[in-house]
């Protein structure tokens, strides 16, 4: 492990290449690279490199049965990750590649067994940010890269929340300011009949279905021992050391759950959208908005999570999200982040 981080701050729009190459001699020697994505940074090493790989595992502790996304920066690297793609997958890179859509193929001979999780799969996406495809593109060669956080934490939106997980276990930190979705990318399996949502993100099952009618949605919430198809599969998942408690119900009943909820606790916060936020402002109690819409929701989600347990408050509560647009990947992110469990009131 390196004994510290070193952080370069580079322009998210027009990277400077100079930096770009240090980061891309990092990863080519073996090393691991923090980068800004649209979706939340991600903690990189060279996708061919099994050792290099391996480092991205124990820095994250993250569990060997859930297997990396990898990154590229152009189609023509697609047929070196990926075999026997469908012809759907065409059409599917055709509308949403550069952004935030990962798709699970079977995978190529060339996939390292850890990145993979010994499936027969991989998960691949081509990022929407300068940042990472010109250090794809500078490393030439695909780059394997989860979040950049330690594993089941809520996920880093900004360069100071990859140093408070992962501050001297990562070599470079390339600090491209506030990322611009704020949740992960969705995942889709193609390697299913009819294809199969596995995870809701950045890319909405509303425009997704609109190329795949058939499309195929029901949550899955595998246990930590389980190997699972793709990233984000896991109950516990995008959490904060405070327990988290969601509810469901109208305006009036969830107010007032809450609020016989706060009565119980010393140490409570919210995490609220904003209108829902102006219901609790007499009391005397950190409140974190969510803004007034799931675009400025998903932006905030994280950080809101990390600015409450900095406060030090014990239990947070929140609302669940409308299931649609951005707000379907929001209800996952904090369903697993609450481990499940929804009050309904």
């Amino acid at each position: 492990m390196p004994s510290s981080t070193r952080v370069l701050r580079v322009d998210a729009q027009q990277p400077d290449p100079a930096v770009i190459a240090q980061a891309a001699a990092v990863i080519r020697a073996g090393g691991l690279v923090a980068f800004p994505t649209e979706t939340v940074y991600g903690l990189g090493a060279n996708a061919w490199d099994a050792a290099a790989v391996a480092r991205i595992f124990r820095a994250k502790s993250r569990p060997a049965s859930d297997p990396l996304i990898v990154h590229i920066a152009e189609l023509a690297q697609l047929p070196a990750v990926a075999r026997d793609l469908p012809a759907v997958a065409s059409r599917l890179c055709g509308h949403f590649f550069p952004g935030a859509l990962t798709l699970v193929l079977r995978k190529s001979p060339r996939i390292p067994e850890n990145l993979s999780a010994g499936l027969d799969t991989v998960a691949l996406r081509m990022p929407d940010h300068a940042v990472a495809r010109a250090l794809i593109k500078a490393v030439g060669a695909p780059i394997a890269a989860p979040s950049a956080n330690t594993f089941s934490r809520p996920s880093p939106t900004s360069a100071a929340h990859v140093l408070e997980d992962l501050a001297g276990k990562v070599d470079l930190l390339l600090d491209g300011g506030a990322t611009r979705i704020g949740v992960e990318s969705t995942i889709l399996s193609l390697v299913d009949e009819p294809p199969r949502l596995l995870r809701p993100g950045g890319i909405s099952l509303e425009a997704i279905r609109a190329l795949l009618p058939n499309i195929q949605y029901a949550p899955q919430f595998a246990a930590e021992k389980d190997t699972v198809p793709a990233p984000g599969s896991l109950l516990k998942h995008y959490s904060p050391r405070a327990r988290l408690l969601l509810f469901r119900g109208d305006d009036s009943a969830v107010y007032t759950a809450m609020r016989a909820e706060i009565t119980r606790h010393s140490q409570v916060g919210l995490l609220l959208r904003q209108r829902d936020a102006e219901q609790f402002h007499d009391l005397d109690i950190q409140i974190e908005s969510l803004g007034s819409n799931s675009q400025q929701a998903a932006e905030r989600l994280f950080a809101a999570l990390r600015a409450l347990d900095k406060a030090g408050v014990a239990v947070i509560l929140a609302r669940t999200p409308e299931e649609r647009g951005l707000g379907l990947a929001l209800r996952d992110r904090l369903l697993r982040a609450a481990v499940g469990a929804v009050a309904e009131v």
